[in-house]
């Protein structure tokens, strides 16, 4: 086996403790004198960041820390955070708390507490550090409205929830600082959105309130910090020395056709001898479906490795996850396969190895999951990337290259979102009501609405009170009215109240059921779309285990152990992330630097290869110079398209690398355009790297797509003219729209999903917000949630700015267009991508095997003439040919 790595070290040796012993000059001065005592009796002492945090605090600024994982950013806002409440006496018959620490997910929450409240204890301070959450047990929340703890870790939502409180002035009202931990998970969502929401509140409250973010991988830190504290925002960078290897497991022999779409288990013993040479490991997937079967491959491989192995992922039961990281902590686990639910927070100090199966998809990614090795100032981090085919070997080089240079995604909070907007009317409806024209000019405050006028925030009022044009004669949906007395806002009836905070949330997916064993243990949850399609019987693989099913009933599935080994794995929500614009462009650019090498790279020449060329593109030269010869490689300025004749009609590939949801908009919007002048009917496959159209009509191609004929005008193929109203024509608009309003109607109160222990199904809740949606289409076209569908359809569903920045490139580089006499390595994962929505998993297989022995024989000895290229008279061709 060979291993491609590259290594930034860094200059001052590793730290002894988990922080330097020596520091920067000390410009801040010590404001904190309680937390300088803390860490020299411990023989620490405090990064400057730290400090300079610390004086910030002093000083009443809020601000963005910004810091690589593990750098100590928690203790740096925790103790600034209690420097400035020891600096103020606690005011007598304080109603809240005084700090409020807001993190993205429950799992993170208790360990968040622990080590708050040990630090707390430390200092002598006599604080208690509470957790709020939705795990939080209904007495325990009781006992903290009667007196509250000193600080509070919650979550966006239950934060949401306290501003629903009768008393919510009072209970706000008392925090001095709060602070948003892993700010980068909240920003660019819905769920950052209700906390800039929250914090315009909380602001009015208490005009010296400090806000703070901790992040650790955002590309784009002004705006963040604007976002969430202010345009007076300060931006702490907490610049350590840290080593980070960044490498890829390469298998001892590399296919030339690359078999995409299937989980690369043929790297599974590879993968063995990595997890069994660390002392602890954590294999990242990139869904749920993935981690079930790469934990099952790997206790096929190693028996003995059963209860040293565990899986983890959000569907799991939480006592189970909560098990899993305890056996992390402590260092009982060797290797834990999971998902996103570990990327965040916890520190399993224990942890030497991170595995990537799979392409990381985006830098932020890659970076925050190296971070879970060596989780500590001054320890190193590293990560290996498990190519689950060829191409995505190319994407773990491309990625390391972008992380190293520090090339992070930026993420911007969703515009103007009024099912959130009128979620929140709702939320202070409930609590202590609200004056139309005070909250108007508060809500302004968050960033998503700094330009949100007038009329909009009155429609969005107008349909908390009466439901709008269309459902103004339905008193249930006459949900808040003004109060006569005082003349605020306030809830109309008390189930409105109940049914409103049980809804409170933007996080939104299909209806989940219960998986537990006939004895009644729980396992874990799986969503109701795959349990629906199997029958009494079937068998399905879910918390590490082959399952039978034996009935469903009441929402919940009653299994036992299957009595076979094999079974169907289930599928979830959010299964296929698109290539980032960054990674994407890293891989065009490596692509571009391999060109010129790959005579030397492949022996054709007896040329010296440079000693810097990364051991990915020398593994993979025998690949890319078969692209290259038989159709032409993509590259930066680049972009080629092949046409093919096969028996199945014709082909036309095309590689933008842009991702795969910008070419689903593409190649739809290519076929789309093609048929207005001859009518066809068209087979569409896509992944991140390119995308397949195939046609029983003959289309002349090279024509369409020639920038001098059709493609220059405005009903040109590649024309950015007319883009919206050809793209929504393209796709069947209205069903997207449709399905995106499904979340939009839950998240606005629209639709209810049902009461604890009583939930709708799936079925139900669709039909009710296809109903309101068909609704709203004939009786009223102007409705505000319609047009935040639309809206959220071409941002997120289709990537329309992206998709346009597309087209521009497309517009303005070289368009190669090749015939290759067969399919190419680049091809051959698209035609297989659209051949596994049609054939089961063996005949798949064996055809696939066969068309790939068909393609190797044919290439073996072939001359090495270029295949014959259409290229654009106007547009330079480098290929020098």
């Amino acid at each position: 086996m060979r291993r491609a790595q590259a290594r930034r070290k860094a200059a001052a040796a590793p730290a002894k403790s988990a922080h330097a012993r020596t520091s920067g000059p000390d410009k801040a001065g010590p404001v904190a004198p309680d937390a300088e005592s803390w860490f020299s009796q411990r023989g620490w002492q405090p990064f400057a960041f730290q400090r300079e945090v610390w004086a910030h605090m002093a000083a009443g600024r809020s601000g963005l820390l910004h810091a690589t994982t593990g750098a100590g950013k928690t203790l740096a806002a925790w103790f600034g955070a209690l420097a400035v409440c020891r600096a103020r006496p606690e005011r007598v018959g304080r109603s809240g708390p005084r700090i409020l620490w807001i993190t993205p997910m429950r799992a993170l929450a208790a360990d968040t507490t622990l080590a708050l409240q040990a630090a707390c204890d430390g200092l002598g301070m006599g604080w208690t550090v509470a957790m709020r959450t939705g795990d939080t047990a209904a007495s325990e929340k009781a006992r903290q409205r009667q007196r509250w703890p000193a600080a509070l870790v919650t979550t966006p939502e239950s934060l949401c929830l306290m501003l629903a409180l009768a008393d919510s002035s009072a209970v706000l009202g008392d925090v001095e600082v709060l602070v948003v931990d892993e700010w980068h998970e909240l920003l660019g969502n819905k769920r950052g959105t209700q906390v800039m929401l929250a914090l315009a509140r909380m602001r009015r409250l208490n005009p010296g309130l400090r806000v703070w973010g901790l992040s650790a991988t955002l590309g784009n830190l002004a705006l963040a910090a604007e976002a969430l504290a202010g345009p007076d925002a300060v931006t702490v960078q907490g610049a350590l020395p840290k080593s980070l290897t960044v490498d890829t497991l390469l298998p001892d022999t590399l296919e030339r056709f690359p078999w995409g779409g299937h989980l690369g288990l043929r790297l599974r013993d590879e993968v063995v001898r990595e997890v069994d040479a660390a002392a602890s490991c954590l294999v990242f997937t990139n869904t749920r479906s993935q981690a079930e079967v790469w934990y099952q491959a790997l206790l096929e491989a190693r028996p003995d490795w059963a209860g040293l192995i565990a899986l983890h992922h959000g569907s799991l039961d939480p006592a189970v996850r909560q098990w899993v990281e305890s056996g992390l902590k402590n260092g009982a686990l060797k290797a834990v396969v999971c998902t996103s639910s570990l990327d965040l927070g916890v520190d399993f100090l224990p942890v030497e190895r991170v595995l990537q199966i799979g392409s990381p998809k985006g830098i932020a990614r890659l970076l925050q999951r190296a971070g879970r090795s060596g989780h500590a100032p001054g320890r190193p981090s590293r990560i290996t990337v498990v190519p689950t085919h060829a191409l995505e070997i190319l994407e773990g080089a491309a990625a390391r290259e972008a992380a190293l240079a520090r090339r992070i995604e930026s993420r911007e909070p969703p515009p103007w979102p009024i099912d959130v907007l009128i979620q929140h009317l709702l939320t202070l409806a409930v609590g202590e009501g609200f004056d139309a024209d005070a909250l108007f000019d508060e809500v302004r405050l968050a960033w998503p609405y700094r330009d949100l006028d007038r009329e909009t925030f009155d429609g969005c009022l107008g349909f908390t009170v009466h439901g709008g044009l269309a459902l103004a004669a339905y008193p249930e949906h006459h949900r808040i009215a003004r109060d006569p007395d005082d003349g605020l806002w306030r809830v109309a009836r008390r189930d409105v109240a109940r049914r409103h905070r049980m809804a409170i949330g933007t996080i939104v997916s299909d209806t989940s059921m219960t998986v537990q064993w006939l004895n009644g243990g729980r396992l874990g949850s799986i969503e109701e779309g795959f349990l629906a399609s199997l029958r009494e019987g079937d068998c399905f693989i879910f918390s590490g285990r082959v399952l039978q099913l034996i009935r469903v009933r009441d929402l919940t599935a009653y299994v036992k152990p299957a009595p076979k080994n094999q079974g169907a794995v289930p599928t979830w929500q959010g299964g296929k992330m698109p290539l980032s614009s960054e990674l994407a462009d890293s891989v065009l650019d490596l692509l571009a630097r391999a060109e010129p090498l790959l005579p030397a790279l492949t022996g054709a020449v007896d040329t010296p290869v440079p000693a810097d060329v990364p051991p990915e593109l020398r593994a993979l030269a025998p690949l890319l110079a078969l692209q290259a010869r038989e159709s032409a490689l993509p590259r930066t300025g680049r972009v080629v398209f092949e046409l093919l004749e096969t028996d199945e009609g014709q082909h036309l590939f095309g590689y933008p690398l842009a991702g795969r949801m910008v070419h689903i908009g593409l190649g739809a919007l290519l076929a789309w355009r093609a048929a207005r002048d001859r009518p066809g009917t068209f087979s569409l496959s896509m992944n991140d790297h390119g995308f397949e159209l195939l046609s029983r009509t003959p289309f002349d191609w090279a024509t369409l797509l020639e920038p001098d004929g059709p493609g220059s005008s405005a009903r040109g193929l590649l024309s950015a003219e007319r883009l919206l109203p050809d793209l929504q024509q393209a796709l069947n608009a209205t069903e997207l729209s449709q399905r995106r309003f499904r979340e939009i109607a839950r998240v606005a109160g629209l639709v209810f999903t049902g009461y604890p222990g009583a939930p709708r199904s799936t079925r139900q809740v669709q039909a009710s917000s296809s109903l309101f949606f068909d609704v709203f289409r004939k009786f009223d076209p102007g409705n505000l949630l319609l047009a935040q569908a639309e809206a959220e359809t071409l941002a997120q569903e289709l990537d329309v700015e992206r998709l346009q920045r597309c087209l521009a490139r497309l517009a303005a580089g070289e368009l190669v267009i090749t015939r290759p006499q067969r399919l190419t390595p680049f091809g051959v994962p698209l035609m297989l991508e659209r051949l596994r929505e049609r054939i089961s998993n063996e005949p798949l297989n064996q055809r696939v095997q066969r068309l790939l022995a068909e393609l190797e024989a044919a290439v073996q000895g072939r001359p090495s003439e270029p295949a014959p290229a259409l290229r654009s008279p106007r547009r330079r061709d480098t290929r020098g040919r």
